[in-house]
């Protein structure tokens, strides 16, 4: 996997990075085999705080491109959507992010 861009977004309390990753004779990389090289590519990050926006293959070429988003911590992730946190909750260690925690709650009759 190659960094094309680096960006520290300090109002954010993340790092954007843009990747290309050649992956010749090797399938299209899944999103956690993408989450895995990107949290090697920051070392000291949380694995449960990133985030992967962007994940586009070309038809025909070993190539994909996208973005990856690493936050410092679970609390600044709640600028994200909440379909982002659905989407990336099984690979998460622990149940989920806290916007799902605030929706579970929502549901009960008491």
């Amino acid at each position: 996997m190659e960094i094309v861009s680096r960006k520290e977004n300090k109002l954010l309390n993340r790092v954007e990075i843009n990747f290309r990753w050649q992956h010749e004779g090797q399938a299209t990389p899944s999103r956690k085999a993408v989450m895995d090289l990107v949290k090697t590519l920051e070392p000291g990050s949380n694995p449960d705080c990133v985030v992967v926006k962007e994940c586009n293959t070309r038809f025909g070429q070993p190539l994909t491109t996208g973005k990856a988003f690493i936050y410092a911590d679970a609390l600044s992730m709640k600028v994200e959507p909440e379909f982002i946190h659905k989407r990336h909750e099984q690979f998460r260690s622990n149940s989920g992010a806290p916007a799902q925690e605030a929706s579970s709650d929502n549901g009960g009759d008491e």
